[in-house]
């Protein structure tokens, strides 16, 4: 089959690797332009570019997917399929319509529940017990097309976002490539979503990362995990940042602030929230690297009564 690629981040570059390596023909891919990174406004590529540079596949990126001057040179390209996943630009019903087997899009939730851009991150942040991949076709609304096939995977206790998007990132190259395969030779079902069951979720961005410790220990404790490792869960201590990356939750009666550190032991410290405790195991301080609590006290001195969160 002749595809026409369109995404953008790792996951994406992942799943047009195994495309790559399978029978199909990759004719052309599209991801979104280059942007200036860090300080330095250093110009960097998506991954999934630099797999198609490494492969010598042709390369397009538009501003604007929807303008009529590119949507008619996809016309010109005459691909038989257009696949996306995690694209991040809305497609127009021009672009939509061109190719005969139509756009099939990867998408890391088990549709219609978390439509939207970050499913795999609240996954995790809800505390879901399941997840999975949809492959479906695309229409003109965000995620609602008809499902051709979906797989499930069991959440760990301890799952981060980073480690739920590396099982979905492989789940989701072999259900493409099982439902292209049922596409090519006409056994596709489509089935339609419920749309009333239908739940969306918003992009993530740094600032939720912000934590809040009037919310109860669990959340928190899911929040960690889920932003793990991009944006990060975070809160002050003594002026500078302090990254969260592992706690787990702890029944307490104390009486504290939310906030406030209870005890600090030997190779963790506990803080009081709004309805339990976390003990906090891995951490990163500002200007510091990512370590283990253990080997943060033996070189920071943390006092019980301390308030995390002020400035």
């Amino acid at each position: 089959m002749k595809i026409l690629y369109m995404g953008t981040p790792e996951l994406a570059a992942n799943i047009l690797q195994r495309l790559i390596e399978s029978e199909h023909e990759i004719i052309g891919v599209v991801t979104q332009p280059d942007k200036e990174k860090g300080r330095g406004k250093n110009v960097s590529c998506s991954p999934v570019k630099e797999v198609a540079l490494q492969n010598e596949i042709p390369i397009y990126q538009p501003v604007k997917v929807r303008e009529a001057g590119f949507v008619q040179m996809v016309r010109e390209m005459a691909p038989e399929a257009i696949v996306v996943a995690a694209f991040g630009q809305i497609l127009s019903k021009d672009l939509l319509e061109i190719s005969p087997y139509g756009c099939i899009n990867v998408h890391a939730s088990l549709l219609p529940k978390y439509r939207g851009a970050a499913p795999i991150q609240y996954a995790v942040i809800n505390g879901e017990k399941e997840t999975g991949i949809t492959i479906m076709y695309m229409d003109v609304t965000i995620d609602s097309g008809d499902i051709i096939l979906q797989s499930k995977i069991s959440l760990d206790p301890e799952e981060t976002g980073g480690s739920l998007y590396d099982k979905l990132t492989c789940l989701g190259a072999d259900l493409l490539l099982e439902a292209l395969k049922k596409i090519e030779d006409g056994s596709a079902i489509r089935t339609p979503q419920d749309h009333a069951q239908a739940t969306f979720v918003k992009t993530i961005d740094k600032t939720m990362g912000n934590i809040n410790f009037t919310m109860p220990a669990e959340q928190i404790e899911r929040l960690i995990r889920g932003l793990n490792p991009w944006p990060s869960a975070y809160t002050m201590l003594e002026g500078k940042t302090l990254k969260l990356w592992k706690a787990t939750v702890e029944p307490t009666s104390a009486n504290y602030s939310p906030g406030e550190i209870i005890e600090v032991r030997k190779d963790s410290f506990v803080v009081m929230t709004g309805d339990g405790a976390l003990v906090i195991w891995e951490l990163q301080l500002e200007g510091k690297k990512r370590m283990t609590t253990d080997a943060f006290l033996r070189g920071y001195t943390l006092k019980a009564g301390t308030l995390l969160g002020a400035v």
